[in-house]
């Protein structure tokens, strides 16, 4: 791996508003940032990120099909005991999920590590299958990289094709918050995919999801919803005002339920002690286990629940390294053995997100920050394969 100076192109955000990537400067800060790209070669792209990916999101499934039925689980990953039926129910009855993100510690030096899985709610989409590859073609076509460059991405394709399997025909609705840029981006992008796989779509608000006296969510006008896509985690939703009519509504969701088992740093000690010692898994115990004193002085203390880095605490030789404010924690606490994020010429250091799409493992995305922990004002930066010699 090799950070690649490369130039921004004089014409890129133009580019980028034709192309509806509308939130490429966030607060105004720049989100994505081209002026550099990260460098992969085809072998560490296919046995260190690639077959790793594949492996570590079927161990994700393994453990998904123990944890629905042991109530003890469930109880250790704060899943509200009112929950479990729609939890359970969404797997028994094999509900289709359509995407995730492993984040991953690499440095070429070893294997990569598993950080966390976004399992739920992942966003970082349409800069990964869209944008980055438009970047990839303009600068072969201008010569800007050598002939022969290619990009680990098949992110657009495969999630068009995933919704052809789940099922063409029915009304899927896309719900975020509309005044949140990247939010209603990336959901437009998710319902552009659909659309394109033949399915009828409609554009909501979270707020203005309903429910019908049959059980069924719908829109303001009452149209039921046969699937809902919803950017916004169910251990939000398990709380809300309809968590009560998820379990027996005929409306499916995307995610589905049972993603909740995957998507909380809980899974992370679950994985652990199924798998010990495998080698893209880091040792994690939840706090309040002895084998957690293992870790010795450096770890990282995550809350149960956590985004964007919030309330992340790391600790290298008993010493704060670095800690991440904000509102989770109260949910308990997991430890995990320290695996810093390598630090590159002007101390940004790139988290690799690789992309799982239905069950297989379809793209890679970097971003790019200035301190260990990754927090969202985190850069997204391309990548691309380097031709053989």
């Amino acid at each position: 791996m090799r950070r690649v100076p490369t130039g921004e192109r004089p014409d890129w955000r133009e580019t980028a508003r034709k192309n509806g990537f509308v939130f490429h400067t966030l607060d105004g800060a720049p989100y994505w940032d081209e002026s550099h790209a990260y460098a992969f070669t085809l072998d560490e792209i296919e046995e260190d990120f690639e077959a790793p990916s594949g492996e570590l999101h079927a161990l994700c499934l393994d453990f998904a099909a123990r944890a629905v039925e042991d109530e003890r689980i469930l109880a250790s990953l704060r899943i509200p005991e009112s929950a479990w039926d729609a939890v359970r129910g969404s797997w028994r009855r094999g509900d289709a999920s359509l995407y995730g993100r492993l984040d991953l510690s690499y440095s070429s030096t070893g294997p990569a590590k598993l950080l966390e899985y976004n399992a739920d709610t992942p966003t970082a989409l349409y800069e990964t299958g869209v944008f980055q590859w438009l970047w990839l073609e303009e600068l072969l076509h201008d010569g800007r990289l050598p002939a022969g460059s290619d990009q680990y991405n098949a992110v657009h394709e495969r999630l068009i094709a995933r919704f052809r399997e789940i099922g063409a025909g029915m009304l899927t609705a896309f719900a975020a918050e509309a005044d949140a840029p990247e939010d209603r981006g990336t959901v437009t992008y998710l319902q552009d995919c659909a659309q394109q796989a033949g399915h009828a779509t409609r554009f909501l608000d979270l707020s203005e999801i309903g429910l019908r006296a049959d059980g069924r969510f719908c829109a303001p006008d009452e149209t039921p919803i046969d699937l809902l896509f919803k950017l916004y985690p169910w251990e939000w939703a398990f709380s809300d005002a309809f968590a009560s009519g998820v379990a027996g509504s005929a409306t499916r969701f995307l995610e589905p339920p049972w993603k909740a088992v995957l998507s909380n740093k809980g899974l992370l000690p679950h994985l652990w002690a199924q798998e010990p010692r495998h080698p893209n898994l880091l040792p994690a115990f939840f706090e309040g286990d002895p084998q957690a004193a293992s870790l010795g002085d450096s770890y990282v203390r995550k809350p149960i629940f956590s985004r964007e880095g919030s309330n992340i605490e790391i600790l290298r030789d008993g010493t704060v390294l670095a800690h991440e404010p904000g509102p989770y924690g109260g949910e308990g606490y997991i430890r995990q053995a320290l695996a810093e994020l390598p630090s590159f010429d002007d101390r940004r250091r790139p988290l690799i997100g690789s992309w799982i799409v239905g069950d297989a493992p379809a793209g890679l995305c970097v971003r790019e920050g200035r301190g260990a922990i990754t927090g969202n004002d985190a850069l997204f930066v391309p990548h691309f394969i380097e031709p053989a010699a």
